[in-house]
């Protein structure tokens, strides 16, 4: 109790500091509580918040996943809920619900807790990546410990209705969570997002172990800012430069006649039509991205593709730059906020994609950042898939002689002369540059689960039909 007394005032003075300085600098911090029932999570958050600011940070309380929670992949709530730059974000309860909870009701089966894992490193090191602080808190209580408390509160009407049947059955489960939160720290603890056990029989030394671990990582994180900005290698850094690409097979002389393209067009739509109920009553979400050059035609393609579609299955997600809000967050966070639940389409008019092209062609972004997004991409692809997500990614691909004829006859017809900015003449300069990026990125990104379909678009009609096959083809093959 004297050291509690002697220490505390101190920490929670430097802590408050702390918070204005990271800030100041811009860094998000994410704190996260897990432990057993009746350990006290919420009164050792509260203890922990009170010198805060109460504009700078919110509290996030993960419960099970609702109806709409459990319809997209996993993360994806808390994906949602990440802080901005310069503010904390404290989960009560959080992403190991999955490795714990949904593990040990035998809701997640061996190879989706495999894919659980991975996915949750994943996630940590990309926020890490991207300045994230984040510290996580065991809270360790004794089975007998456990049995006190719930006794405890049972005795007071006002607080039995805390003690649940749910809360009992865990208790009685003790032993096979005591495994399955040794496995989850062991494979989770790491130098970017490390655990800390706490002993929480006694609050005043629980408050203490966590109030002293928050502060020292804030605390040393400042001073790493202070001096840091050395340039950090990739592991991409090691991947040798791409000297071929699957453009290198495209035949852009490929087209289609008229009368096929329409009877293939009426085909393909309703066949698409058709799909969109089905996937609906699987519950299989559907995503599809359009990259491409400019003028290359993916405005025209996706609206033959949409055409026949059910408006209430299906949203089109346009991509643009990053506004004021989304800057403020890992550059994955606006795309995650867009993802369709099962059974149901988004597709996307560009993309995440614009990290490896535009992002890195202009010097938006830190060669660092970019080359770690190849990585980022397929970890988050990858969790897409995992969940059963069928994604599509389509590159429409024209030469630069189509694109200049596209550009002209924009000019010269009234009605799509808004079409053509100086911002597609300037990029247009660039070509050679943003050709070495596009084909860098076909190579790095395109893998089994998640390969990308090259569009002959020269030809628009014979793009179009291309186009809504392969998005047939991945569906049934789903089906």
């Amino acid at each position: 109790r004297a050291q509690f007394k002697s220490q505390m005032p101190g920490l929670e003075i430097e802590l408050a500091q702390l918070q204005r300085q990271i800030r100041n600098m811009n860094i998000p911090v994410i704190l996260v509580f897990e432990g057993w029932d009746a350990s006290g999570k919420s009164a050792l958050i509260n203890e922990l918040i009170q010198p805060l600011d109460p504009r700078g940070f919110s509290v996030h309380n993960a419960h099970a996943a609702n109806e709409e929670e459990a319809m997209r992949p996993f993360l994806w709530r808390f994906w949602t809920h990440t802080p901005e730059r310069g503010r904390i974000t404290v989960f009560n309860r959080s992403w190991y619900r999955r490795l714990l909870d949904d593990r040990v009701s035998g809701e997640v089966g061996k190879t989706e807790l495999e894919h659980s894992f991975e996915d949750v490193r994943a996630f940590e090191r990309q926020l890490a990546e991207d300045g994230n602080v984040i510290i996580k808190f065991f809270l360790h209580i004794s089975k007998e410990e456990q049995k006190r408390r719930f006794r405890e509160l049972k005795k007071d009407e006002n607080t039995a209705w805390r003690v649940t049947k749910s809360d009992m059955k865990r208790h009685r489960q003790y032993q096979k969570y005591f495994r399955a939160a040794d496995e989850m720290l062991a494979r989770t603890d790491s130098e970017f997002a490390p655990w800390f056990v706490v002993e929480a029989h006694n609050q005043r030394y629980a408050t203490l172990k966590i109030f002293r671990a928050v502060v020292q990582a804030l605390r040393r994180r400042v001073r790493q800012e202070k001096i840091r900005k050395r340039k950090v290698r990739s592991s991409e850094d090691e991947m040798p430069v791409a000297t071929s690409s699957i453009l290198d097979q495209v035949d852009l002389s490929l087209t289609l006649g008229e009368k096929a393209y329409r009877r293939e067009l009426k085909k393909k739509q309703k066949k698409l039509r058709d799909l969109e109920y089905r996937i609906y009553v699987a519950r299989i979400p559907v995503v599809i991205v359009y990259e491409g050059w400019d003028a290359a035609g993916k405005g025209g393609n996706l609206r033959r593709l949409t055409e026949k579609l059910d408006p209430s299955g299906y949203e089109v997600v346009p991509v643009s730059a990053p506004d004021s809000a989304e800057k403020k967050h890992h550059y994955l966070w606006r795309f995650w906020r867009s993802m369709p639940k099962a059974g149901h389409i988004t597709i996307f008019d560009r993309s995440w994609y614009g990290r490896v092209m535009v992002e890195r062609v202009e010097g938006f972004c830190s060669e660092l950042e970019w080359r770690r997004a190849y990585r980022e991409i397929r970890e988050m692809e990858q969790h897409m898939v995992n969940f059963g997500t069928v994604l599509v990614k389509l590159w429409l691909q024209i030469d630069p002689d189509e694109q200049l004829r596209r550009f002209r006859a924009r000019e010269e017809d009234s009605d799509k002369r808004w079409k053509i900015t100086d911002e597609d003449w300037r990029n247009r300069k660039k070509w050679k540059a943003y050709g070495v990026a596009v084909r860098e990125m076909l190579r790095r990104t395109s893998t089994p689960l998640a390969p990308w379909t090259v569009v002959e678009s020269n030809s628009k009609r014979h793009a179009r039909i291309k186009s809504m096959d392969t998005v047939i083809r991945a569906i049934e093959a789903r089906l």
